[in-house]
């Protein structure tokens, strides 16, 4: 493989993770806002129950808020942020197996299969473009 398409490779999979990163990080930003301005709505949309107090719900927004701007970091400077990325990877792929887990478990959670599979497409996508990278 010549420097030209080494270097060219390597350019395609920075632009991939980086864009798999943007995406997670709006995908979290989106159920934050949802958590926290339609909490209703998206309980009822993914057919979930929702916990007696708002804090919870609130304090769950903060988290994912935070874990958007880290994503948001990793995407601007994968190598400098390549713990947070490997974090993303192990943390969305912890994550799909917990949500699948908990889906498997009761048909009151039943709506947690979107968010396994997207957490799961997430883990995937991330690992695959930051792989050829390290």
């Amino acid at each position: 493989m010549s420097e030209l398409a080494r270097v060219a490779f390597r350019f395609r999979f920075l632009a991939l993770l980086r864009a798999s990163l943007v995406a997670g990080a709006l995908y979290d930003l989106a159920f934050a806002t949802l958590m926290v301005a339609a909490p209703r709505e998206l309980a009822e949309a993914f057919s979930l129950p929702l916990p007696g107090a708002p804090f919870y719900l609130h304090l769950l927004a903060v988290l994912l808020t935070m874990l958007a701007a880290l994503y948001l970091l990793a995407a601007r400077d994968p190598r400098r942020y390549s713990g947070v990325v490997a974090v993303a990877v192990a943390g969305r792929l912890a994550g799909a197996v917990v949500f699948a887990l908990a889906a498997a478990g009761g048909s009151a959670l039943g709506g947690l299969w979107f968010v396994a599979a997207a957490d799961a497409a997430f883990g995937f996508s991330h690992a695959a473009f930051w792989w050829p990278l390290r």
